[in-house]
């Protein structure tokens, strides 16, 4: 009597939604058929649901170690697409299957390794990365089209709104509240860390507690603070397409410049003010190190040493503020450069209210442009360097591929190629994220916009306060005999 032939069901549907669910449930009934049919034992369901590679398809990942422990003898899924979409990622497949003698059967009846019609194997590859690209064509062109006229294309909308056809609309719940206590904590003092404690202190539901997520959690994470920070939709603006996939099949998402998104101003009601908006995305930029925790003193995150650039520490002993590096590295490396709190903020008061009753918005706007620019070009020039060097990476990875279909090179030497291009690639891909997140918050609001949105205060200021600091002066450098210097917003 013949032993039974063991066989691992592999099954994909693109999204967690009811029609995709009843596809899942279609394929897992033709393959059991089939089974039944053809007396296969199925020893497992390896089942995806989402729209994934080989890189967070977690099941298609344990089918690949299972198969290289001999756990099953066949392979079984509806089509080759489902298993995989790109050419590369086939043959990677087909390679495995021939090195531990497993079976590849489509119930398409395009594939059937066992019966030897291997012939077309690479036309069928082809053709599932060829529909792949068209599928993503497709959906791409929709999106865009939404997107151009400022529809919301994303499964969840952004905390303090709710979406109906499109259209965001501002929530009737305290949700919109708490958009405003973050943007204010922000421009407060407060770190980004320190406003996610709060918020969880407060039991202030979190994002994926109000879109209804499964197993949602009630913890506040400072990334989902910033990601509120910086988005404009709280300006009333839709910003899409702010990452891309590299093609259809590598499903590896990168971050857009600003000059490949769509912005559509004005869609939708405001919650935050532009105003407000902008100030943030100053202190983002300018405050690199959050430390999460509320400052305690006026001028924390504002002072800069003239001298050598570092944070002024306040220190309670001398009632006032000394030069970081003094602090640290002792009064050789550079003086204290102290200045007392009182005395300061009797100066930058007195300062910041003649500064204001002449104040010209269009005076020094051909400055603010030439700086502007200069820095514009700094970015993109890095952005374009390292998207050449990741071009000519994933090109040496390709030709080690080839080698090793040609049995030119032997796998242990191909997988040592790949991790040290990945690891190289792993490194360019995270400066090209950094180079690109500093134009996004440079290039995000125009140096000409952040002028005309600025509002004289209309009446003098009696007291400064760490929202009237953010909001007008982008720091204060302090000479060594204590004397300030002030660079303002505009």
């Amino acid at each position: 009597m013949l032993k039974r032939k063991r066989a691992a069901a592999y099954i994909r549907v693109s999204k967690d939604r009811y029609e995709q669910k009843s596809s899942l449930k279609n394929q897992k009934e033709q393959i059991l058929q089939y089974a039944k049919d053809n007396d296969y034992i199925i020893i497992d369901f390896y089942t995806d649901i989402e729209t994934g590679t080989i890189e967070n398809r977690d099941n298609f990942e344990r089918l690949l170690k299972d198969a290289q422990e001999n756990k099953f003898d066949i392979i079984i899924s509806k089509e080759l697409s489902r298993l995989a979409r790109n050419v590369a990622l086939s043959y990677k497949i087909k390679l495995i299957a021939e090195d531990f003698n497993i079976g590849l059967i489509t119930l398409d009846g395009s594939i059937n390794t066992l019966e030897g019609n291997e012939e077309l194997y690479g036309l069928h590859s082809w053709l599932a990365e060829y529909e792949a690209k068209k599928t993503s064509m497709r959906l791409k062109a929709m999106l865009a089209s939404r997107a151009r006229n400022g529809l919301f294309n994303g499964s969840i909308p952004p905390y303090g709104y709710y979406c109906e056809k499109g259209q965001l609309f501002i929530r009737n719940d305290d949700t919109p509240k708490i958009v405003k206590r973050i943007f204010s904590e922000y421009i407060g003092g407060k770190g980004i860390d320190s406003i996610a404690k709060g918020l969880f202190n407060d039991k202030i539901p979190t994002t994926s507690q109000i879109a209804g997520k499964k197993n949602s959690s009630n913890v506040w994470h400072g990334k989902t603070i910033k990601k509120i920070l910086t988005n404009q939709a709280y300006i009333g603006n839709m910003e899409q397409k702010k990452e891309s996939t590299i093609n259809a099949v590598n499903k590896k998402r990168v971050k857009n410049d600003t000059s490949k998104r769509v912005l559509v101003e004005n869609t939708h009601e405001p919650i935050i003010s532009k105003e407000m908006f902008y100030i943030v995305q100053d202190l983002l930029k300018s405050r690199h190190k959050e430390r999460g925790h509320q400052s305690t003193h006026l001028f924390t995150n504002i002072l800069r040493c003239a001298d050598c650039g570092k944070g002024m520490h306040f220190k309670k002993n001398r009632k006032g503020y000394v030069c970081g590096t003094s602090v640290k590295l002792g009064k050789n490396v550079c003086s204290d450069h102290i200045v007392r709190e009182a005395a300061l903020s009797e100066a930058i008061l007195k300062e910041l209210n003649s500064f204001m009753s002449s104040y010209s918005p269009t005076s020094n706007s051909k400055q603010l442009e030439a700086i502007y620019k200069k820095k514009v070009s700094k970015f993109e020039s890095a952005i374009k360097a390292n998207e050449q060097k990741l071009i000519k990476l994933n090109e040496r990875k390709d030709t080690a591929f080839n080698y090793l279909l040609d049995k030119t090179i032997p796998r242990k030497e191909y997988d040592s190629y790949i991790a040290k291009y990945t690891k190289e690639a792993e490194i360019l891909s995270n400066e090209l994220t950094d180079f690109k997140s500093s134009l996004e918050i440079l290039t995000a609001p125009s140096t000409l916009e952040k002028i005309s949105s600025f509002e004289k205060p209309k009446a003098k200021i009696d007291e400064l306060t760490p929202e009237i600091l953010n909001k007008f002066i982008e720091k204060i450098e302090i000479s060594e005999d204590g004397s300030p210097k002030i660079y303002y917003r505009f």
